[in-house]
């Protein structure tokens, strides 16, 4: 399991698709869409929020069309006969919000207990979910699965949609609406770009020295989070004195701040640049998140 979440760890600065998947485990990245947008920053960063996010879904609309998408996987499976029940959600572990380890750790207290690594009491339950998860899938059997994602043809003469009860049901929602793919790809190019920004160059400058006189050899505030020798389950005495001194470098030269006010104007510039799709992509996204409420009140 942790080899797979330290993948996704190693890309935590960037946004990905907002993930529907009625029964595939995966990471938590936090909440994408709340609060208004701002370009201030100051305190904790998981308060922080980048002007990208008015155009991604929040907790409560992806909340919405994942709990719509599994109604109607159930009621397709069901007409194929299959008492269909998908997989428990999996519980929030590591960043809260989408800025939170966006731009590295930050929390000296957690870093002290656990390196790079999340709570031990969210991991804990994490891992737990995600047996649990893996049990249900292992129960399915060779006709139901193949109903679901469509590599089924047809039962009893009755033709499978096309993807299976998934397709259809992503189909029904608009999928590619929810995906906001301008977004992410717009909010993805900004977070790399604002590595360039003068300021940013500076600030990781200032960090990665004040790791060396620690005698940590790091380029990039992120390189020391993403050390292959800091990705097995076990928190060592190493991790903890990397990261304790990575969180107080970084306090000392404000690098998170620096880099999420580049972002934050980088991203506004490309909104003004695409501001014609982005406001199609989010009306999309309204329109299927009113579709998928519409579906969860009518099942109460």
């Amino acid at each position: 399991m942790f080899k797979r979440f330290r993948m996704c760890r190693a890309g935590a600065g960037l946004l990905v698709t907002a993930a529907l998947s009625v029964s595939v485990a995966g990471c938590s990245s936090g909440g994408q869409g709340d609060g208004p947008a701002t370009t201030s920053a100051s305190g904790d960063p998981a308060t922080w929020v980048l002007p990208i996010q008015a155009y991604l879904p929040t907790d409560e609309e992806q909340q919405q069309l994942s709990q719509a998408k599994k109604l109607l996987v159930g009621d397709c499976m069901k007409g194929f006969g299959f008492n269909w029940v998908p997989a428990p959600d999996l519980p929030k572990v590591g960043p809260k919000t989408l800025t939170d380890w966006r731009y590295g750790i930050h929390d000296m207290n957690l870093s002290r207990e656990r390196g790079y690594k999340p709570a031990a009491t969210e991991m804990a339950a994490y891992d737990a979910a995600l047996k649990e998860g893996a049990q249900d899938r292992s129960s399915s059997d060779k006709a139901e699965i193949g109903v679901l994602n469509g590599t089924s043809k047809d039962v009893d003469g009755r033709k499978v949609p096309k993807g299976g009860c998934i397709g259809a049901a992503n189909r029904k929602i608009n999928t590619v609406a929810v995906e906001a793919r301008t977004a992410i790809d717009l909010g993805n190019g900004a977070f790399i770009k604002a590595k360039q920004d003068p300021a940013v160059v500076k600030a990781f400058a200032a960090w990665s020295g004040c790791m060396k006189k620690s005698g940590y050899d790091y380029k990039e505030p992120l390189d020391a989070s993403d050390n292959p020798k800091f990705g097995s389950e076990d928190v060592t005495a190493e991790e903890i004195s990397t990261a304790t001194t990575d969180i107080t470098c970084r306090d000392r030269t404000d690098v998170a701040r620096i880099w999420f006010t580049a972002e934050a104007a980088l991203q506004k510039q490309a909104i003004e640049q695409h501001a014609e799709q982005l406001q199609t992509d989010r009306r999309a996204l309204g329109t299927a998140v009113k579709k998928a409420s519409k579906l969860v009140s009518a099942a109460k």
